[in-house]
């Protein structure tokens, strides 16, 4: 099963939990999912989703934080919820490296977001890595 479509499940149900402000985020993914004629790693998909939610007012500060010149309600819904589970992952996955996370996020701005998405995603996660804890200054290569 591909982590791939699993991430791009997971943000799509994200974001129409954000745009329409009700349901259960968990709820809606195991919707999406069952509408889906492709295997979707439906368990690496929910448990990302339900950091967010354990999580959801450190993931927003975080993304608002390394985005100061963005008004975090101002994020474009897309790229706001591809933020969202990418923190997640940075922040509160140990499995997924983190350079996987953002490299995962940026194909997903490239595929789901508009002209400048990859670079403003790739940006505020590098910025979310470098100041998170499971930051090492002697892996960094170039994320910007």
């Amino acid at each position: 099963m591909n982590r791939h479509f699993a991430r791009a499940v997971a943000m799509q149900s994200l974001y129409e939990w954000d745009f329409n402000k009700k349901g259960d985020p968990i709820e809606i993914l195991k919707r999406n999912c069952s509408n889906l004629e492709t295997d979707v790693d439906e368990e690496f998909a929910e448990k990302i989703i339900e950091i967010y939610v354990k999580n959801e007012k450190t993931i927003d500060d975080a993304i608002a934080k390394a985005a100061p010149e963005w008004p975090f309600e101002q994020i474009a819904l897309v790229d706001r919820n591809i933020l969202r589970i990418a923190t997640a992952e940075l922040l509160y996955d140990s499995v997924v490296p983190p350079k996987v996370a953002i490299n995962e996020a940026i194909e997903l701005a490239k595929s789901y977001g508009g002209d400048n998405s990859s670079r403003f995603v790739n940006g505020v996660l590098g910025t979310i890595y470098r100041n998170s804890d499971k930051y090492n200054p002697d892996e960094d290569g170039n994320t910007e």
